[in-house]
């Protein structure tokens, strides 16, 4: 535990302006990010009497080792620099706000000639207009299929629009009028875009011109005596109706507002945001966090604020957002959230009326949440305690292993030969910090050879990093040099090259803080591997043990008889977990390299020649046989081909020809060659 006045800056370093510091710990990461109106003022704060400390507060300056402030003009700059080194350093002693889900949105594509409407999670994308969220998939499915009666945009996905596009027949969507069929011309491009237009204002709120037109179309057609059309225009109106009953009228006044509640106890909070456009309800979503330092429901209205509009722009920011409580700083929070908008944004709390009513509901789902969230929890943070505690007991450690490197193996064969690494924080997987690596030191099949190359080379790493940031200085160093390990090609696993310069700013680093626990995938022959490379390295205080799949038996280095935990024991369980994932995460590489070696095409291996003209050549001639067979004039008729390129592809096509076609040998059948050089 380190003494903060150890580090304290000395009187009149620090300046009395706005800015943004950073505590580091021992290791030069990053713990902490805040900001303040007068840096000098904030950070005395911190300097005071540690009894005199909100504890959350006190274990935050024992943890670090250094702090260090940025000065900037305003506090909207402050506010914008804090959230963007908040998502860069990713602190753990910051409030961090995750959702309890990957909400869905309805997504329109106008990036496209032909937009399409969809179901989409994850991160936005440019050019896509996006509604919600929405608490589950199918309510967007049911809104849209009502829709799609008035608006027939297209839903269908590209390879099902191209295959239309290339039969001339329309899906059944277009047969039964719930698509306007661009797949095969029946509308234009201007008039499919112009439908999904109309569609967007209508998700947007702007729902009554629709409606009123539609029932103006209907009297006339039925004036007309056109019945048929007049019911079909009725059907319509119904359809939007519905679709609108489904998202409730809750401010009469078509206010466009997002209302964030706050729901708290000490040691965790809940945030729970309804998005209101046109008055409805279009969507709902929440956060739920630990309380890792000493805030208030301003810092955590702030922090979510952050949270919800950091990477938002335009119209994604409404132009009232109504909170519980305003931010130290609410002047600022508005015109950053004004600049975000492009236009003024009201930033308050409801006193009254329709907006207070519903925030009382908002509140109201706050508590439920967070409520919902501590039952669950309760159970979890009851079992990862006792299993990491069953741990250290079966394996005789001191404490319990707070984090866990677990190490997998995997191949096809003895062909293509990866190994993966999970780590586990107390007993979560952390999966930013997951590794993945080609064993490059030998061919073939060794499972042992290969789990000493890796383990080395993760280490190696380590003790470069330490070597690096002068923590040797006072240690004696590990017998013989620590050379630097050949690179994996992909960077993973890699150790930089001496001299090779890198900025010390506080980021997460690869393989820069060690384990208190490593977990193999084997048994005796595996453990005695990455021990013994932990040994070569003069590494002696990391637990090593390994698990065996076979009867779930936990060996440790040096003993000829396993550890047995009882079978309902939460500690094998959790090594197990570990053990999984660690398979799981080596097997998707295996299996992603395995499948682009297969996809590897002749043409891969020309020289300058990239991914736009290996296309444009495939596209000249049709497939990698047919250009086989193409003279060098030829090759040098496509747009961007020249003669030497071409000479190169002609030279590499005639190394990789096959000596004889391949023969599928339960029909007979020659089989002919893909597009992509392959045979099928």
């Amino acid at each position: 535990m380190a003494d903060p006045s150890s580090y304290r800056p000395k009187p009149g370093q620090i300046p009395d302006s706005p800015g943004v510091y950073k505590f580091r710990d021992e290791h030069r990461r990053v713990i902490y990010v805040g900001k303040a109106k007068s840096l000098r003022q904030r950070l005395a704060n911190y300097f005071q009497d540690l009894s005199g400390l909100h504890p959350r507060t006190r274990t935050m300056v024992t943890t670090a080792a250094s702090v260090e402030w940025t000065v900037v003009a305003t506090e909207v700059e402050a506010l914008q620099l804090e959230y963007s080194w908040i998502k860069e350093f990713d602190p753990r002693f910051n409030v961090k706000y995750r959702d309890d889900k990957s909400y869905p949105y309805l997504a329109v594509t106008l990036n496209e000639e032909f937009p399409r409407v969809q179901v989409m999670r994850g991160a936005k994308k440019k050019g896509v207009r996006y509604f919600g969220p929405y608490g589950h998939a199918w309510a967007i499915r049911e809104t849209v299929d009502l829709m799609l009666r008035v608006f027939p945009v297209r839903t269908c996905s590209a390879g099902v629009f191209k295959n239309a596009a290339r039969t001339g027949r329309p899906c059944l969507l277009g047969y039964i009028g719930k698509c306007s069929a661009p797949c095969v011309g029946r509308v234009t491009p201007e008039e499919h875009r112009e439908l999904a237009d109309d569609f967007c204002d209508f998700m947007a709120g702007r729902t009554g011109t629709y409606i009123r037109r539609l029932e103006k179309d209907m009297m006339a057609a039925a004036e007309e005596m056109e019945y048929e059309r007049a019911a079909r225009l009725r059907d319509d109106v119904e359809a939007l109706k519905r679709a609108m009953e489904k998202s409730a009228v809750v401010l009469a006044d078509a206010t466009d507002a997002d209302l964030i509640a706050v729901a708290e106890d000490e040691l965790e909070a809940a945030v729970q945001i309804f998005h209101v456009r046109g008055g409805r309800v279009r969507g709902q979503r929440g956060w739920v966090t630990d309380k890792v330092e000493n805030v208030d429901t301003s810092g955590l209205v702030e922090h979510a604020l952050q949270q919800l509009y950091g990477e938002e722009s335009g119209d994604a920011v409404p132009k009232e957002v109504l909170v519980p409580a305003l931010p130290e700083d609410p002047a600022a929070v508005s015109q950053w959230l004004a600049d975000r908008r492009g236009s003024q944004v009201s930033l308050r709390i409801p006193q009254r009326g329709d907006k207070k009513d519903l925030m009382v509901t908002v509140q109201r789902n706050a508590q439920q949440a967070l409520g919902l969230h501590k039952t669950k929890r309760a159970s979890d943070l009851t079992t990862r305690s006792r299993a990491l505690e069953e741990i250290a007991g079966a394996l005789g450690l001191d404490t319990a292993p707070l984090r866990i490197e677990c190490f997998d193996i995997s191949h096809l064969q003895g062909d293509d030969v990866v190994a993966s690494m999970v780590v586990f924080e107390d007993g979560l997987a952390r999966k930013g910090e997951y590794r993945r690596f080609q064993i490059k030191g030998f061919e073939g099949q060794d499972d042992v050879r290969s789990m000493h190359e890796v383990i080395s080379r993760r280490f190696r790493r380590y003790l470069h990093e330490k070597e690096r940031t002068g923590e040797w200085e006072e240690t004696p160093a590990p017998t013989g040099p620590v050379p630097a390990v050949p690179g994996d090609g992909d960077g993973a696993g890699d150790v930089p090259a001496a001299g090779e310069p890198r900025e010390d700013d506080g980021r997460p680093k690869r393989f820069a803080y060690p384990p208190q626990l490593l977990v193999v995938d084997g048994g005796q022959p595996q453990v005695a591997a990455a021990k013994r490379a932990l040994d070569e390295l003069g590494i002696d205080d990391i637990a090593v043990c390994g698990l065996a799949k076979r009867l779930e038996e936990v060996w440790l280095p040096d003993d000829d008889d396993p550890v047995v935990l009882p079978r309902s024991s939460e500690g094998l369980y959790l090594l197990q977990r570990v053990r999984d994932e660690a398979h799981r995460f080596a097997i998707t590489y295996q299996r992603a390299k395995r499948a682009k070696r297969i996809r590897a095409s002749p043409l891969d291996a020309v020289p300058g020649l990239g991914g736009t003209r290996k296309q444009a050549l495939i596209k000249h001639f049709g497939s990698v046989k047919k250009l086989r067979q193409a003279t060098i004039e030829e090759i040098c008729e496509v747009p961007g081909i020249g003669r030497r390129t071409a000479e190169s592809v002609a030279v590499a096509l005639a190394a990789a020809a096959p000596a004889a076609p391949a023969v599928n040998t339960a029909t007979g059948e020659i089989m002919e060659e893909d597009d992509g050089g392959s045979t099928t």
